[in-house]
């Protein structure tokens, strides 16, 4: 297939799905019920979605005993029987997700049960993101970073232009951002907005972008304090003109202090790719309705990696990118 027909097979089956697949169909329909305020801050925007029908992913208990007691639900064994999916990069299954936030909401599971791991996948998100960029963008969600099947390797796929993101980011770079590299092939900036950090490769050139992405990894791992892969979101999208944009959010933790807070203070908000595009997910309305732009900018500032670890990590790939060939 090409880039058009794989975007346009996933438009469809989701269509056919929702005719065929009761639960996919309620929950496109809970979609209707949802309720949305935007946050403005220095040149970009954030909203928050009160999603009822999110409560189970953003509740998920993701700790090794919870995994290993449950049936995983993206093993091509365990899907639900009406659930149907197109079959790609021959180990992959695109297939309609039953509780969206996007208009148009995929997750992309392996067919075989191997963990959640970026670096080894990379080059298929930006393959991925070329095949959807009809119609979508890819985001990866690290096992710690939001992913509800940390165990079982995964990308998920959303309309374009949904998230503030993929509208904001030139002005993001422009305002709160710093060029790493530049020349005519990649541009690689480190961006700072006051919620978020996050690394950004946009280039026509895949050979240079998993170079640069590789880099940045072991650079990355090296000063994370995390046990296996460094905290991370990633949301690739391409376009015919530009090639791609990969935008890399840094963490330092999973879930912010008010997740786990009682009473009143308590917010069920749990920070993935979608979010830190944008698109703050809470599915109970009593935390949207108490959501403050302060207690938004808390949460994501808490998640996000520190500043310190930050500037490090600027500084050694600024030195290491001049080593590199690209």
């Amino acid at each position: 297939m090409s880039n058009s027909d794989f975007a346009e097979a996933a438009k469809q089956l989701l269509k056919d799905q929702k005719k065929s697949w009761k639960q996919l169909h309620e929950g496109y329909k809970s979609l209707k019920e949802i309720k949305i305020k935007t946050f403005q801050f220095d040149g970009f925007r954030m909203k928050l979605q009160f999603n009822p029908g999110r409560y189970i992913s953003t509740s998920a208990e993701v700790d090794e005993k919870s995994i290993n007691d449950r049936k995983c639900f993206l093993c091509p064994t365990n899907l639900p029987e009406k659930q149907k999916g197109i079959l790609c990069e021959d180990e992959y299954l695109i297939l309609g997700n039953p509780f969206p936030i996007f208009p148009e909401h995929f997750t992309i599971p392996n067919t075989n049960h191997v963990p959640q791991q970026i670096k080894s996948n990379f080059t298929l998100m930006l393959k991925l993101a070329k095949d959807l960029s009809k119609h979508y963008v890819i985001l990866y969600n690290g096992p710690k970073c939001g992913a509800s099947a940390p165990d079982h390797f995964h990308f998920q796929a959303g309309s374009k232009n949904f998230m503030p993101i993929d509208d904001d980011f030139h002005q993001l770079k422009k305002e709160h951002g710093e060029i790493l590299f530049e020349n005519d092939r990649i541009t690689i900036a480190a961006v700072d907005d006051g919620l978020r950090r996050m690394i950004s490769f946009e280039s026509i050139d895949t050979e240079k972008l998993v170079t640069a992405f590789n880099n940045f990894y072991e650079i990355y791992s090296s000063i994370s304090c995390n046990n296996g892969e460094p905290m991370m979101n990633i949301i690739s999208a391409y376009e015919e003109e530009f090639g791609w944009r990969v935008i890399v959010f840094l963490r330092d933790k999973h879930r912010s202090s008010h997740y786990f807070a009682k009473g009143d203070n308590k917010i069920l908000l749990s920070a993935a790719s979608v979010d830190l595009g944008g698109v703050c997910i809470t599915p109970l309305e009593k935390d949207f309705d108490k959501m403050t732009k302060e207690k938004l900018t808390e949460i994501l500032t808490e998640v996000s990696l520190n500043k310190n670890s930050f500037e490090l990590i600027k500084q050694k790939f600024d030195k290491a990118i001049l080593r590199l060939k690209i």
